[in-house]
């Protein structure tokens, strides 16, 4: 019985659904992987659904009812996950731009004492692959300006590809996570870090999509340019103290 669980939200991920869960049970690490699809028109669901037997017993389907947003998929995947009782827990894009070989590495760091590792695109140097120049600067400064506010050392704040440990996630009243796009990921490190939980970055090379379509809007980056002032706020007036 596997001790890990990677969860992998999908809208309309067809070109990529069933690599990338293949390539992920070709691992040496023993995983289960977890697909949450909200609706996608393009069949993304029934593919899965198809491995299912191939995978039996290690590979999982929830269905929800239209784009819910990536925030609640996860939240939705936490509890699943602690539900089930694994001890780490990953969060994972489909497309691969998060390379399944560091899956490993990222559970390593959490075995050898880390409670979050996240897949990190900026803590040596700037390792992206096929982003316009652009899209690589916002994504930087805009790692910078989360420092800024929440003064949390973390060079990827929006990093998208994570384990935790699952002590984190049985910590975090998950119901009290309020954001859904990329303000989520940044909410999430900062309430585990406010928790007193250890976050580590290990670093990573990320390629942008070569199949598919980018979920970025944005609507997306305006909730977290102006979420993160918003959390920043709120948690003056938060406990953070775990309960014993």
């Amino acid at each position: 019985m596997p001790d890990s669980l990677v969860i992998i939200p999908t809208y309309n991920e067809k070109e990529n659904i069933e690599k990338i869960i293949r390539k992920v049970f070709s691992l040496t690490q023993p995983f289960h992987v977890l697909i949450i699809d909200d609706g996608s028109p393009d069949g993304t669901a029934d593919i899965v659904k198809s491995l299912q037997d191939e995978y039996q017993g290690h590979l999982f389907i929830e269905e929800r009812s239209g784009k819910q947003g990536l925030g609640t998929a996860y939240i939705y995947g936490f509890n699943w996950a602690l539900q089930k009782n694994y001890d780490y827990i990953f969060e994972m894009d489909a497309d691969f731009s998060h390379n399944p070989d560091d899956l490993a590495r990222l559970r390593e760091a959490c075995v050898n004492g880390a409670d979050v590792a996240i897949g990190s695109r900026y803590v040596k140097g700037v390792n992206v692959v096929n982003w316009p120049m652009g899209r690589v600067l916002m994504s930087y400064f805009a790692s910078m300006y989360v420092r800024f506010i929440t003064r949390i050392n973390i060079q990827d704040a929006t990093a998208g590809f994570k384990c935790y440990r699952k002590i984190v996630l049985e910590t975090i009243p998950l119901n009290k996570i309020k954001f859904v796009g990329y303000a989520f990921q940044i909410e999430m490190k900062f309430t585990a870090i406010k928790f007193g939980f250890k976050v580590v970055e290990v670093p990573i090379i990320f390629t942008d999509r070569t199949e598919g379509t980018s979920k970025m809007s944005t609507r997306i980056f305006r909730e977290a340019f102006l979420g993160v002032i918003q959390m920043k706020v709120n948690s003056w007036f938060r406990n953070y103290s775990r309960k014993s």
